[in-house]
C-alpha cells in the first residue's frame, strides 16, 4: 500500500508523490511489470490533483522509472541494460557477458551481397563491390534487445558464411578463425524513431525510440574491416562512457 504524504510540507505536493512512488519501486513494493493505480485513483490515494499526480509521473517517467503506454496505462519500467560506449573496443556478446547478461541471436540474414554506398564509403570500398552481410536480432534475458546488421570485405571473411553466429562472439571469430584483430574503432549515436520492420522484431509500437549506434572498427594497419548498423531499444538501453580530463598546458 502507497503511504501517505505530508500534505502540511513545504516540499511541493508533486515531489512528495514522486518520492513515495520511486521508494516503493526502490524496495520491491511496485515491480518492473506492474501496473499503477490510474491517476484517478492516485488523486484519491493521495489527496491531490490530477495535475500533481501528472507531474510526478512525468519526472519519473523522464527518469526511466516508468513507462506510460497508450490506452493501457502506466506500468513499472524494466532496469534498463547498461552497455559500454567509449571505454573499450568490445563486441555487444562480450560486453553484455562481461555484465552476466550473456546474449543470443536469430540470425535474419547472412549472406553476400554488393555494398551500398553508405556501407562502401565506411568500409574505404568501391559501391558495388561484394561484402559479407550479417543481420541479427540480439537477445538479452529472452528479451529482443538490438537489431543489427554488420558488414565485412567479403575477401576477408568469407568464412563467416558458413559459421554459426547465433551464440558466439564475432570478434572472438574474427581473431581466432581468421587471425584479423581489431585496433580502434569509431561510433555515432543518435536518437531515432522505430519503422515498422524494426518495431516488428524489438516488440515495440512504430515510431518508439531507438539508439541508433553506427559502428566503423579498424584493423591495427588501418584498414576497415566492420561496419555495423545497430538499432537499441531506447526503453531498455542505457549506454555509458568514462570520460578523461585532458589538462590544458599552462601558459
Amino acid at each position: 500500500m502507497l503511504k501517505a504524504i505530508n500534505l502540511n510540507s513545504p516540499v511541493p505536493y508533486y515531489a512528495q508523490v514522486k518520492e513515495v512512488l520511486k521508494e516503493s519501486i526502490g524496495h520491491g513494493q511496485l515491480k518492473p511489470g506492474n501496473q499503477l493505480p490510474g491517476e484517478t485513483d492516485l488523486c484519491a490515494i493521495f489527496s491531490v490533483s490530477r495535475t500533481v499526480i501528472r507531474q510526478a509521473l512525468d519526472e519519473l517517467e523522464y527518469e526511466g522509472l516508468i513507462s506510460r503506454r497508450k490506452g493501457k496505462g502506466t506500468f513499472v519500467a524494466e532496469p534498463k541494460i547498461v552497455e559500454g560506449l567509449a571505454q573499450k573496443l568490445t563486441g555487444f556478446f562480450q560486453d553484455m557477458s562481461e555484465r552476466g547478461y550473456p546474449p543470443t541471436s536469430r540470425i535474419l540474414k547472412q549472406v553476400q551481397a554488393p555494398a551500398l554506398p553508405r556501407v562502401a564509403g565506411y568500409l574505404g570500398l568501391p559501391p558495388g563491390q561484394t561484402v559479407v552481410e550479417i543481420e541479427r536480432l540480439r537477445f538479452v534475458q529472452n528479451e529482443p534487445l538490438v537489431l543489427v546488421t554488420t558488414y565485412l570485405p567479403y575477401p576477408l571473411c568469407k568464412e563467416l558464411l558458413d559459421l554459426d553466429l547465433s551464440n558466439q562472439s564475432l570478434y572472438a571469430l574474427l581473431e581466432q578463425r581468421l587471425g584479423l584483430v581489431i585496433a580502434r574503432g569509431h561510433r555515432f549515436l543518435e536518437a531515432v524513431a522505430a519503422s515498422p520492420y524494426e518495431a516488428g522484431f524489438l516488440q515495440v509500437e512504430v515510431g518508439a525510440p531507438l539508439m541508433l549506434l553506427d559502428s566503423v572498427s579498424y584493423l591495427e594497419d588501418g584498414t576497415p574491416l566492420e561496419y555495423y548498423h545497430a538499432l537499441h531499444r531506447g526503453d531498455r538501453s542505457r549506454f555509458e562512457a568514462e570520460l578523461i580530463r585532458v589538462r590544458e598546458p599552462r601558459v
